[in-house]
């Protein structure tokens, strides 16, 4: 991985050095595969793909630095069920990508969700103000996960 492929990306760069990490060869190509990624991968499947850029990073380092990663809020780290942690990117080069997922518990397949419409975004505003007044909480993301059956499995 050049160097010049970490200034392509500035706001990593940005966020790991803000909170006084060095941008390694390994932090970054775990960047770069998460940005590639179209799905929520495990940490294994993470590591499978960075190994074959960095075959010295070990799965132990993979770990480390998605946990790094989640507490600079460069990557989220979920739980679908499944026992395995999953991590996607918080945002990309254009920003936050706010979105919900849907997550079957037959088949586990996620489905992100962030085609909503107007009537759902004035109840999340109308929530996240409600609580921060009830709590005197400062609300500055949430993430929501609902917990079904898609459609291929609805129809069986």
């Amino acid at each position: 991985m050049t160097r010049r492929n970490c200034c392509r990306h500035g706001w990593w760069q940005e966020k790991i050095q803000g909170g006084g990490y060095r941008i390694t060869a390994g932090r970054e190509a775990i960047l770069d595969v998460l940005s590639k990624s179209e799905g929520h991968l495990s940490a294994e499947e993470i590591y499978i793909k960075v190994h074959q850029q960095c075959p010295s990073i070990g799965l132990t380092s993979v770990y480390r630095t998605l946990e790094l990663l989640a507490d600079l809020g460069l990557v989220f780290k979920f739980d679908f069920g499944d026992r395995r942690a999953r991590y996607e990117l918080a945002e990309g080069p254009k920003g936050a990508y706010h979105h919900h997922h849907l997550i079957c518990t037959n088949c586990n397949r996620v489905i992100d969700y962030a085609d909503f419409i107007d009537d759902e975004i004035e109840l999340l505003n109308q929530t996240e103000k409600g609580l921060s007044q009830k709590y005197d909480f400062k609300i500055t993301n949430h993430l929501i996960q609902f917990y079904g059956l898609c459609n291929t499995c609805n129809r069986k």
